[in-house]
């Protein structure tokens, strides 16, 4: 199935759509009958992946490139309508859920209860999912255990950071561990089925995009966050002190998103420890990776060649600098252990060439940007005319503007330019970009669904650099302008993907 492009085997196109964007009943979007619906999109537009953030529970603001976990599926995206279809709870609960919903309650509130409902359904009546929780558990007992403690601990602690728990806690004293199992063992029990409920859910999904052609392409951080179990459980694999604080955090340099650079906070691997223990953390990482997807884009490349370290202490990206990260070793063991291993790079940012001979020594197809292209002279790597065979194009990312709103913001000489080089097409904004970006000779082209949506800036997915207002963006099927599939597919066709 493989080619020369490594996970790239032919032309194809997909959509850029994450499932919170997704419509429903709740407060954001799930693994329910929403979804089934724009796989049935996606097939009938000629697409062939569906492309999507990270699934990993979420702190407070909602990005899910700051998870709780690096393994966890997200429990709020877990579908109301399948509990209730898989008789996990009644119509009765399901109703009061409805019910909480509308009434504009606190939604993470009433999800939990109706899980919570189901969770006391499946311990009083349940023999065979009780079998099937076992059977998951086991095959996940490198993460679930680590991470229903840490969650239960947290849930107890009033969701206070690992880093301000008790000090037995804190530092995984092995007596204090016992006694907090033993003490949150509901919790715990409780935390793993309902890992247990969105993986069914999300690979009952996910078989029914590959029945109809369709692979779901997943989003894998380069870092995790500080308050996460992976961090809490292996803190020797991170730059902390005594107190489980961070030294170093991560980040990038002044770019074109922020003058200031970006402080992300996520504390830096200690990277000497990881590769004196096989990269087993890393192994263990993208083995749950690649059961959740067909294809993983993995963000921030460029800190596999050396990341941006900012003093923990300082507010902003300014002081930093960068540190050698050992990327060749580590996908050298990644590609002994996962044959295939289906990843894109995100290569976007401050790239040396050392970076783009880290990718092409390991066949990575890496991305182009149409944004990103009319800044500059004509060899700018985002143009068309510079695009390689090996590589994903996409009009914009979920960290862009829409193209409609990054269009009305170029300045009218620019917007001219873009119409020149663009041959002046007939078709406006966004569309226009997007034909660029199905005649592109990129293998996979990738359209944001904003874009095809034709939707301004206010409909945008996330700001770089702004700590609220983002990853709340949702649609509604009464606003995709009629035939749009049918478009699509065309333009699909055109151009052979």
């Amino acid at each position: 199935m493989y080619s020369d492009c490594g996970c790239l085997p032919s032309r194809e196109f997909g959509i850029l759509l994450h499932i919170t964007s997704l419509p429903g009943v709740g407060a954001h979007g799930d693994l329910g009958s929403d979804a089934y619906r724009f796989v049935d999109f996606l097939a009938s537009s000629g697409a062939r992946v569906w492309q999507v953030l990270p699934l990993v529970p979420t702190h407070h603001g909602g990005s899910p490139y700051l998870g709780e976990s690096a393994h966890a599926g997200n429990p709020l995206l877990v579908s109301p309508q399948q509990l209730l279809d898989d008789d996990l709870v009644s119509g009765e609960q399901f109703d009061e859920f409805i019910h909480s919903s509308n009434a504009g309650c606190d939604y993470k509130s009433a999800h939990h209860r109706l899980l919570m409902h189901a969770f006391s359904r499946y311990l009083e009546f349940d023999r065979k999912l009780a079998d099937d929780i076992t059977r998951f558990a086991n095959h996940n007992d490198y993460w679930l255990p680590d991470y229903t403690l840490y969650r239960a601990i947290k849930h107890l602690h009033n969701n206070a950071p690992w880093f301000d728990w008790p000090a037995p806690l804190r530092d995984r004293d092995a007596q204090a561990l016992a006694a907090a199992r033993t003490e949150y063992r509901d919790e715990i029990q409780f935390g793993a089925f309902a890992q247990y409920v969105f993986w069914k859910q999300w690979n009952r999904l996910k078989t029914y995009a590959n029945q109809h052609d369709i692979r779901i392409m997943g989003d894998m951080p380069m870092f995790v966050a500080h308050d996460s179990a992976e961090v809490w459980a292996f803190p020797d694999y991170f730059q902390l002190d005594a107190t489980g604080h961070a030294v170093s955090v991560a980040g990038v340099p002044p770019d074109y998103f922020s003058v200031t650079g970006q402080r992300w906070g996520n504390p830096l691997y200690e990277w000497r420890h990881m590769q004196q223990d096989g990269f087993t953390w890393w192994i263990n990482r993208f083995r749950s990776q690649l059961k959740l997807f067909d294809l993983l884009r993995v963000d921030h490349f460029r800190g596999y060649e050396s990341c941006w370290s900012i003093p923990a202490q300082c507010e902003d990206a300014t002081q930093g600098r960068w540190r050698n990260s050992p990327g060749d070793a580590l996908f050298a063991t990644l590609s002994q252990a996962f044959d295939p291993l289906p990843l894109i790079a995100e290569d976007l940012g401050d790239i040396t060439d050392a970076v783009h001979e880290l990718r092409q020594r390991h066949g990575f197809p890496g991305m182009r940007v149409l944004q990103f292209a009319f800044d500059g002279g004509a060899d700018n790597l985002h143009l068309p005319h510079n695009h390689v065979e090996c590589s994903v194009v996409y009009t914009g990312t979920h960290d862009n503007n829409t193209t409609l709103g990054w269009f009305h913001q170029l300045a009218p000489a620019q917007q001219q330019r873009v119409y020149e080089y663009l041959g002046n097409p007939q078709v406006t904004m966004p569309w226009a970009l997007i034909r660029a970006t199905m005649a592109s000779v990129a293998r996979l082209g990738v359209l944001p669904l904003q874009d095809i949506m034709e939707l301004d800036d206010t409909h945008r997915m996330n700001m770089p650099g702004t700590g609220s207002g983002n990853w709340s963006w949702r649609f509604d099927w009464s606003s995709l302008p009629f035939g749009t599939a049918d478009r699509l597919a065309h333009l699909a066709s055109v151009y052979g993907r």
